[in-house]
């Protein structure tokens, strides 16, 4: 509540002794008095008529509004004023007036019901009085503490900007560190790099003559395979014993098929064989691949692929050796440098976000970021974590549910830091995802006081802070006359 609505209320309730009666027909408030003039005609309120003033109150409605029986039932929608003198004045509709309970706490509407009633507007402002008193004294000590929080988050704010420029100028010579040692890095390495580069490029062209050699090797003992009669050629009949070479894998493997792998001719030598090498060494099977021993069958294994002959090629030449102590050195702060940076990057990032939000006119909500509030109920504990999120989770076990994460100060026009709005969470079943709005009120305490669920999915919650407390009107010791 804020201090004006609270000065509302005060004033009719610190009131005086002394009293002054005003006189004026029963029912009338004493705003209106003016227009019921005893020995004048009476108007109606509404201008629609005028009659004698003796017609005021005579139980019959003679104005379309009511405005003429004000202290009876008879019009249907003329109202009663109640002076409840000794606490705060109410207007009743007139239909209550004399129907034997008593509406008005100074009895006034049950004037001639019979009705036993007793005057308890007294005991009432009473008890409304202290209640309001304690109100206000919350309401103080809640401001109070506010001008603290604002006090607390100027400094804390100049501290974080401070920080801010301190981290922006460590960022900036970390920078300058890590360039620095990738050039001194970089030039000490040229000479490895260039030394590993030409050990390298010449370690690929004795792979690739080995490779030769090897393949050489290979197209020669195949020659000497196919060559049955070791005639010193390979021939039509001989290439015919291996169905492998069968180009359209129809099963049948044809003497014109053999020929046209020769390359047209009978037979080749190894002259010929060796320009037909590329196209069978891949199709080839070798016929020396099992034989019979004393009844037992022993195998040879084949030659090792070629990709597994260059990774054996690649183990053989080593993995590169270390880095000199001066380099390791080199590499081993630029490391530390860089990752110093990173933690500055980020150091900076986050204070850059703090100081982005937007903490209230005087950064009084500042004090709840980076916090989080619980309020545990039968079945749920609900947490509130300000400016991030809101979120449900089973008392007894179970995984945590978003209720909205933080979207904007949601409360109206002209108190707009008086509730939040916590926007996109976890999707309800066939529904919208989930929200909440955080309504702030005055306390000396910072507490989530309740939570509910007024609409399917949006949830709203009960949160007092001293950073919601107005400055409260000095009311008390107000001495006034009552309304009689």
């Amino acid at each position: 509540m804020c201090g004006h609505s609270l000065l509302l209320l005060l004033l009719p309730l610190f009131v005086g002794v002394s009293a002054v009666e005003v006189q004026r027909p029963r029912g009338v408030p004493l705003s209106k008095r003016q227009f019921y003039e005893e020995g004048k005609p009476f108007t109606c309120l509404d201008g629609s008529r005028t009659i004698p003033f003796d017609r005021v109150n005579d139980d019959y409605c003679d104005c379309q509004d009511g405005s003429d029986e004000p202290g009876t039932a008879a019009c249907p929608n003329g109202s009663f004023h109640c002076t409840n003198a000794g606490f705060r004045p109410t207007f009743i509709p007139s239909s209550r007036i004399n129907d034997g309970i008593c509406d008005c706490c100074d009895t006034t509407d049950e004037y001639n019901s019979g009705a036993a009633c007793q005057n308890t507007c007294r005991e009432m402002g009473r008890k409304e009085r202290e209640s309001l008193q304690k109100m206000a004294e919350i309401a103080k000590e809640g401001f109070q503490l506010k001008q603290q929080l604002i006090q607390e988050a100027k400094r804390t704010l100049e501290d974080k900007k401070a920080k801010l420029t301190d981290v922006q100028v460590s960022k900036k010579d970390l920078e300058e560190k890590v360039e620095a040692l990738r050039t001194v890095k970089e030039t000490a390495e040229q000479p490895e790099k260039e030394a590993k580069e030409r050990h390298l490029k010449a370690w690929e062209e004795q792979k690739a003559l080995i490779r030769m050699e090897k393949d050489k090797a290979r197209m020669a003992e195949v020659f000497h395979e196919l060559d049955d009669d070791t005639d010193g050629f390979v021939s039509v009949a001989e290439l015919l014993t291996h169905s492998e070479f069968d180009s359209d894998s129809d099963g049948s493997f044809t003497e014109a098929e053999a020929q046209g792998i020769l390359g047209g001719v009978d037979k080749v030598d190894t002259a010929g064989f060796e320009s037909i090498w590329n196209t069978i060494k891949e199709k080839y099977i070798s016929e020396v691949k099992t034989f019979h021993f004393s009844e037992s069958l022993l195998s040879v294994q084949s030659p090792p692929t070629m990709q597994t002959q260059e990774k054996k090629d690649d183990d053989d030449e080593g993995p590169m050796p270390p880095y000199d102590e001066e380099t390791q050195n080199l590499i081993d702060g630029k490391y530390v440098y860089k990752r110093r940076l990173s933690q500055s990057s980020d150091v900076s990032k986050n204070i850059e976000k703090e100081i982005s939000f937007d903490f209230g006119p005087s950064a009084e909500f500042a004090y709840l970021y980076s916090q989080c509030y619980e309020l545990t109920t039968s079945e749920y504990i609900y947490r509130l974590c300000p400016f991030s999120k809101v979120s449900q989770k089973p008392k007894y076990g179970g995984s945590e549910t978003n209720l909205g994460s933080w979207g904007k100060w949601a409360g109206p026009e002209g108190n707009i830091y008086s509730m939040m709005k916590y926007e996109h969470g976890t999707g309800c079943w066939q529904g919208p995802n989930r929200s909440t709005t955080v309504k702030l009120t005055c306390g000396k305490e910072t507490v989530v006081t309740s939570t509910s669920e007024p609409s399917r999915c949006e949830y709203l919650m009960e949160f007092t802070s001293p950073a919601a407390c107005q400055e409260p009107p000095n009311v008390f010791g107000l001495h006034d006359h009552e309304e009689l």
